[in-house]
C-alpha cells in the first residue's frame, strides 16, 4: 500500500464493511456472527447482502486468477508446496517472460 487510507477506505459505512469482511472470511464464526448483526441493524438486511455478494464475488475472482495462471504470491510458495505437489500443479508451471 503506498500512504495510507481514511479509516474504512473513506467510503460510508466504510469501517463497518471492512469489518465485515475480514470477519466473514476469517476463521471466528462468533466473529462473523457479530459482524453479519452489526451490517444488518446498521444499514438493513439488502445491504448485507450485497455485501456478503461482493465479499463472495471478490473470494472467488481470486480463486479464478490462482487457476488461470497468474503467478503465485511469494508468501504463498512454501503454504501451497504440499498441495501443488499432490496435484501435480508444478508440472505446468512454465517461464515467463
Amino acid at each position: 500500500m503506498l500512504g495510507t487510507a481514511a479509516a474504512g477506505g473513506g467510503v460510508p459505512h466504510g469501517a463497518i464493511l471492512v469489518d465485515f469482511a475480514e470477519a466473514v472470511l476469517g476463521d471466528n464464526d462468533e466473529r462473523a456472527s457479530r459482524a453479519r448483526i452489526a451490517l444488518s441493524e446498521r444499514l438493513g438486511d439488502a445491504a448485507l447482502v450485497d455485501a456478503a455478494a461482493v465479499v463472495a464475488f471478490f473470494n472467488a475472482i481470486d480463486r479464478v486468477a490462482d487457476a488461470s495462471g497468474i503467478p503465485l504470491d511469494p508468501e504463498r510458495i512454501d503454504l501451497t508446496a504440499d498441495l501443488r505437489a499432490q496435484l501435480g500443479i508444478d508440472a505446468f508451471a512454465q517461464d515467463r517472460v
